[in-house]
């Protein structure tokens, strides 16, 4: 039997870089995994849309979808907009069994990742104790979602950076120039800001206006097609698509 397909949901952006960015990454998801179909769609702006591309997967035969939400915290679209597409695709096709699989944040590769850009940004090793880090993510007005960012800035401050700050571009506060002028106030050295986002657009743009308004030393890049986030897109299938208890060889 078919493993199932593996259906990556990405926001969608008028900027032609993100879809191009999630193709990107997806293409690396297929290298990772040889054999195992994915597919990819967004929740607006890019076609193809959720809905056209289960139906098509309906009527291909497919069995079996999980939908991964291409998203770093459960806010709005993971808890609202994504399950009700899905619900209503359900509805439509009774046949196809959707899953919806977890968020991919927060996870040890998405911390890895962040260290990748941040190297290839030019931060070595011997920086990072005289160096302050910005975690620049596109912001949330779900509490739940800004506690994880808060969380995830508090974990990366133990990894050696001599402060961590969180900040946001939009929703909430405080913005990257803020919190980049809010380190040097403190007597920091060195400053970085590293983009807590997954492909290009408006917010990674604002993210990086702030960077270069405050007088960041380093911007790190989005964080993009990673082979450690293609790897954690893998890792929430695989936790989806096996039930508690089981494994993937049973």
């Amino acid at each position: 039997m078919a493993p199932p397909v593996l259906l990556v949901i990405a926001h969608g952006s008028r900027d032609p870089r993100h879809a191009a960015t999630v193709h990107a990454l997806t293409g690396r998801v297929r290298a990772q995994r040889p054999g195992l179909r994915v597919e990819t769609a967004f929740l607006e702006f890019n076609a193809p849309s959720v809905p056209r591309v289960l139906e098509r997967l309906a009527a291909e035969g497919a069995a079996e979808v999980v939908a991964l939400p291409l998203l770093l915290t459960r806010a709005f679209h993971a808890k609202t907009d994504i399950p009700s597409v899905l619900r209503e695709a359900r509805a439509r096709l009774p046949r196809l069994h959707i899953r919806q699989a977890d968020v991919l944040g927060p996870s040890p590769l998405l911390n890895a990742t962040l260290g990748r850009r941040l190297r290839e940004a030019g931060v070595r090793p011997g920086d990072i104790p005289r160096t302050g880090l910005v975690l620049a993510s596109a912001g949330s007005s779900d509490p739940e979602a800004i506690a994880v960012i808060a969380e995830i800035a508090r974990e990366l401050r133990h990894t050696g950076w001599c402060a961590v700050r969180p900040a946001f571009a939009s929703a909430s506060l405080p913005r990257t120039e803020d919190a980049v002028r809010a380190l040097r106030a403190e007597g920091v050295e060195r400053v970085a800001v590293a983009p807590y986002v997954i492909a290009p657009g408006r917010l990674p743009d604002r993210i990086a206006a702030g960077a270069e308004a405050a007088g960041a030393d380093v911007l790190a890049d989005v964080l993009g097609p990673a082979p450690e986030l293609a790897r954690l897109l893998l890792d929430r299938y695989d936790e989806a698509r096996v039930p508690v208890g089981a494994s993937l060889s049973a």
